[in-house]
């Protein structure tokens, strides 16, 4: 029993001793560029994902960014649109003050600033929209 116990100690610390031991320069110098070349392969496919990630982010920006400026040039069209309307509306009261072709004259002009006014107002919301 004894030999057996003593057999199986020195099995243990000559496996436990050969687990330490160094191991020579070119493996290494191989197991280092292993890693190295590991390590370089994981950085360059983390950076290729992050540039997607980061690409489709921007994209998504983007959108927000064309459908705020498209909703924007919406109302500030349908606000210039209200108020050219409402413009006409004072002015074709007041055209009512007058007779004959005054009269005539005042609603056509009173028509033809609120044409302008809204050609205006889409021209204003194309150039944004753009």
């Amino acid at each position: 029993m004894r030999t057996l116990l003593a057999s199986v100690i020195a099995l243990a610390v000559l496996a436990a001793a050969g687990c330490d031991s160094a191991k020579s320069p070119d493996t290494v110098s191989k197991d280092v560029a292993a890693a190295e070349q590991k390590a370089a392969t994981e950085v360059a496919n983390s950076e290729k994902a992050a540039e997607k990630d980061l690409n489709k982010a921007a994209e998504k920006v983007d959108d927000k960014l064309i459908a705020f400026n498209n909703a924007a040039a919406r109302d500030a069209y349908n606000l210039a649109v209200a108020k050219a309307d409402g413009d006409r509306k004072v002015a074709l009261a007041n055209c009512l003050s007058m007779a004959g072709d005054a009269q005539k004259n005042c609603k056509d002009q009173a028509e033809a600033d609120y044409a302008a006014a809204k050609a205006n107002a889409k021209a204003a919301a194309q150039s944004v929209k753009e």
